[in-house]
């Protein structure tokens, strides 16, 4: 089992304003400069998926992540059920 410090925290949201554009976090990422702001943001955001990526596959996860971004913002009509499986066959999300 993957302790806190093995894992990468973020939450996939859609922006409040105007261009209501997909966006990622990474919590656990975060550092005091951006800390307030980044959550804040995501706060203020619609929801649509969180989890933890295993620390070990950080950078293919993220890059997932991206992929995902990317077909969100482009209209593609995804599920966050869609995403979570993609993510799990993938190997990079932390138990």
């Amino acid at each position: 089992m993957a302790t806190a410090a093995d894992k990468i925290m973020f939450e996939i949201y859609r922006e409040a304003g105007y261009d209501r554009l997909f966006r990622v976090v990474y919590f656990t990422e975060l550092d005091e400069h951006n800390k307030h702001n980044e959550i804040n943001r995501a706060m203020a955001g619609d929801h649509f998926y969180d989890g933890f990526l295993k620390d070990l596959s950080a950078d293919r996860g993220k890059q997932k992540i991206q992929e995902f971004i990317q077909r969100l913002n482009d209209g593609e009509p995804l599920t966050a059920e869609q995403v979570e499986a993609e993510l799990t066959e993938s190997g990079v999300l932390a138990d």
